[in-house]
C-alpha cells in the first residue's frame, strides 16, 4: 500500500486509484463498529485537540498586546504579565497535547489489539485449503501491516485532520476578528502557495517513482551478478562485458533522473520560499497603507504582527489537508483488505450438536469418498476401505496419487466432496472437531518444531505433562539419551524450525510428542529416505511401540513396514486398485507387483546385503 509521497503531499498510485474500495453504508458501519466501544475516549481526544488549537491562538494574540500595550505604551509591568500569561497558555496547551496523545494512542492500541485478536481467531478456523492457496507473506501482511496501518490512521490521519481543521478555523476566526480586510488578503494568498506546491510535488513524485524503478533494476543486476553463483555463471559464459553495459545503462538512467529530481526540488523550494514570504510582505504593505496613509486608528502595529503570525500558522495545516483524500482512501482500502479476510467463510465448521463418542475404539472407514482441492479436478475417486481397530494399514503408490490426501480427510483438514469418512461408525463431520483431533496423532514427513526449547515442543502435545512423562516418552522415541547428554537437557533451544537438530532427531522428537498425546489413531508418513541408516533405524524402533495397540494409517516407504501391515492399499490415479496383504498382492501380478518390481525389490536386496555384512 505504498503510494507517492513528497514532503507533506501524498498522491495515489494508478493501482490505488483502480482498486479504491466502494464507499457504502455497510463498509462505514463496520468501521464505526470497531470504534464504537472507544467513542467516549476518542471524542474526548478530539475535544482536547480543538481546545488545544484555541489555546495555541492566544500566544499570537498576546504577542500583539505585548507590542502595543507593552513596548509601544512603555508599560513594563503589563509586558511581564502578558509574557507570563503567554507562557502559562503554552504550558497548558503542551499538557493537553500530552493527554491527547495518550488518549489517542490508548484508543488506537486497543482497536489494533481487537482487530488482531479477531483476525487471528478467524484464521485459526480456516481450513488447510486457505493456507495452501494463499501466500504466507500476504497472510502476515493482513495480520500485521494492514492492522498497523489502520492504527496509524487513527493515531495520525484522524487526529491530524481534526487538528489541522481546528488550527485553520481558529486562525481564520482570529484574523477576521482583528481585521477582515487583512484576513481576506491572507486567505487569498493561500491558493498561490497551494497550487505550485501541489503541481511541483506531483512532478517530483513521478520522478522519484521512475528513479526507484531504475534503482530496483540496478539492485537486481548487482544481486544476480555479484553473488557467488551469479558471478561464476557470468565468468563461465564470458558475459562480463554484456553485464557491465547493462549496469552502465541503468546507472546512466539513475543519474539523469537524479539531476531532474534535484532541479525540480530547487524550483519547488524557490516557489515555496517566494509565496511563503509574499504573504507576510503583503500583510505588512496593506497594514502600512491602512495605518500610515489612511490613518486607521482601529489597527495597530501589534495587530499587523498578529495577522502575520496567524497567516504563517495556517500554511502547515493547509498543505497537510491536501493529502487527506489520499489518506482517507488508503484507510478505507486497509479496512477493506482486513474485512476481506474476516468475511472468508469457515470451511471446516464444528456442529453445534457435535458428539464425543465414548469409548472410542478407532475403527476407521472411508465410504465412496470423492475429493478434489479444486472441485473441477478430483484427487480421490470413489475411495472405500476400512481400518479395523488396533490394525495397521499401509498405503502405497506413486507420488501424487492421493496418499497424503487420505490422511488429511481423517483429521478434517479438508472435508470430502462426496461420500463420508467415519470413526466407529460416526461421520467425522458429526464429531466434535477438538475431540476428533485430540484422538488422532500425525507424524508428518517433515517434522515441524517451534522456535523454543525441547520442553516447549513436547508440552505442546500435553501442557500438564510431568518430568517423568517427558522422560518416558523420549525413551520410547529413542531420543532421551541425546537430550540427557545436552547441558540444558529439556531446556535446550532447538532454533527456528528445529534447525539445531538433525532430521532424524527432529523426527524422533515429533514421535515423542505424539506418544505424550496418546491418541487412539495414528497417521504416519514414513519418509526416512533422506536420513542416514542409524537415524532411520532409531526411528523404526520408535515407531513400533507407537503403532502397537492403536489404529494406524501409514504412508509406507519401507518394504519392512509394508510387509508388517495388516492390509495394504495400492493407489493409482486417486483410486484404490488393489487391497490385501503383501504375499497375496504379489500373487495377483498387478499394480502392487509392478510397484514392488520398480521400487521395493532392489531395496529389499540392499537390506539383505547390509544384514549379511553386519552378520559377518
Amino acid at each position: 500500500m505504498n503510494g507517492g509521497r513528497v514532503g507533506r503531499f501524498r498522491f495515489e498510485t494508478e493501482e490505488e486509484i483502480q482498486n479504491r474500495p466502494e464507499i457504502n453504508r455497510k463498509l462505514l458501519s463496520r468501521i464505526l463498529g470497531w470504534l464504537a466501544p472507544y467513542w467516549p475516549k476518542l471524542l474526548l481526544s478530539l475535544l482536547i485537540i480543538v481546545i488545544s488549537a484555541v489555546l495555541n491562538v492566544l500566544p499570537s494574540i498576546l504577542t500583539g498586546r505585548m507590542i502595543d500595550q507593552g513596548f509601544i505604551a512603555g508599560n513594563f509591568s503589563l509586558l511581564v504579565k502578558l509574557v507570563i500569561a503567554s507562557v502559562m497558555v503554552m504550558l497548558g496547551s503542551s499538557l493537553l497535547g500530552v493527554l491527547e496523545n495518550y488518549m489517542n494512542v490508548w484508543v488506537s492500541e486497543h482497536i489494533a489489539r481487537d482487530m488482531k485478536n479477531e483476525m487471528y481467531a478467524h484464521l485459526q478456523q480456516m481450513s488447510q485449503r486457505f493456507y495452501t492457496t494463499n501466500k504466507q507473506g500476504d497472510i502476515m501482511t493482513r495480520m500485521t501491516g494492514d492492522v498497523n496501518g489502520v492504527q496509524r490512521v487513527i493515531t495520525g490521519t484522524l487526529t491530524s485532520t481534526v487538528s489541522n481543521v481546528a488550527v485553520l478555523v481558529t486562525s481564520i476566526i482570529a484574523m477576521v476578528q482583528k481585521n477582515w480586510l487583512l484576513a481576506l488578503v491572507g486567505i487569498a494568498i493561500l491558493p498561490l502557495f497551494i497550487l505550485p506546491t501541489k503541481n511541483v510535488g506531483k512532478k517530483r513524485w513521478q520522478l522519484t517513482m521512475e528513479s526507484q524503478k531504475q534503482n530496483d533494476e540496478a539492485n537486481q543486476i548487482l544481486n544476480e551478478t555479484l553473488s557467488v553463483s551469479g558471478q561464476q555463471l557470468v565468468k563461465i559464459f564470458t558475459n562480463e562485458e554484456q553485464e557491465l553495459q547493462k549496469f552502465e545503462r541503468t546507472n546512466e538512467a539513475i543519474k539523469r533522473l537524479g539531476i531532474k529530481e534535484s532541479m525540480a526540488g530547487r524550483w519547488f523550494r524557490m516557489a515555496i520560499g517566494t509565496f511563503t514570504n509574499m504573504g507576510p510582505m503583503l500583510i505588512y504593505l496593506i497594514g502600512g497603507v491602512l495605518i500610515l496613509k489612511m490613518g486607521r486608528t482601529d489597527l495597530t502595529v501589534g495587530d499587523v504582527t498578529v495577522m502575520v503570525t496567524l497567516l504563517t500558522r495556517m500554511y502547515r495545516p493547509v498543505s497537510s489537508l491536501l493529502g487527506v483524500q489520499v489518506d482517507f482512501f488508503r484507510a478505507l482500502a486497509l479496512f477493506d483488505r482486513i474485512f476481506e479476510y474476516l468475511d472468508m467463510p469457515v470451511e471446516i465448521e464444528n456442529k453445534e450438536d457435535a458428539i464425543k463418542p465414548s469409548p472410542l475404539t478407532g475403527v476407521l472407514r472411508f465410504e465412496h469418498v470423492d475429493f478434489g482441492y479444486n472441485h473441477d479436478k478430483l484427487i480421490l475417486k470413489d475411495v472405500t476401505f476400512e481400518v479395523p481397530a488396533q490394525n495397521m494399514t499401509a498405503i502405497v503408490g506413486q507420488s501424487g496419487v492421493g496418499k497424503s490426501t487420505i490422511t488429511y480427510l481423517v483429521m478434517r483438514l479438508y472435508d470430502v466432496n462426496e461420500g463420508r469418512v467415519t470413526i466407529d461408525g460416526h461421520d467425522v463431520r458429526d464429531i466434535d472437531l477438538r475431540f476428533l483431533r485430540q484422538n488422532i496423532g500425525m507424524v508428518t514427513q517433515e517434522a515441524y518444531l517451534f522456535n523454543g526449547s525441547i520442553r516447549d515442543n513436547l508440552l505442546y502435545a500435553k501442557h500438564d505433562a510431568t518430568e517423568d512423562e517427558l522422560i518416558d516418552a523420549c525413551k520410547e522415541a529413542n531420543i532421551y539419551e541425546l537430550i540427557d547428554a545436552l547441558p540444558d537437557r529439556f531446556d535446550t533451544l532447538v532454533g527456528n524450525r528445529g534447525v539445531k537438530l538433525s532430521g532424524g532427531e527432529k523426527q524422533r522428537l515429533s514421535i515423542a510428542r505424539i506418544i505424550l498425546k496418546d491418541p487412539k489413531i495414528i497417521i504416519f508418513d514414513e519418509a526416512t529416505s533422506a536420513l542416514d541408516s542409524i537415524s532411520e533405524s532409531l526411528i523404526q524402533e520408535a515407531i513400533e511401540p507407537l503403532l502397537k495397540g492403536r489404529t494406524s494409517l501409514v504412508i509406507a516407504h519401507r518394504l519392512s513396514t509394508i510387509m508388517a501391515a495388516d492390509q495394504i492399499l495400492v493407489m493409482e490415479d486417486g483410486r484404490i486398485v488393489e487391497q490385501g496383504k503383501h504375499d497375496m498382492l504379489l500373487q495377483q501380478d498387478g499394480a502392487y507387483t509392478r510397484l514392488y518390481e520398480a521400487q521395493f525389490k532392489k531395496l529389499l536386496e540392499d537390506e539383505k546385503g547390509c544384514a549379511s555384512e553386519t552378520a559377518i
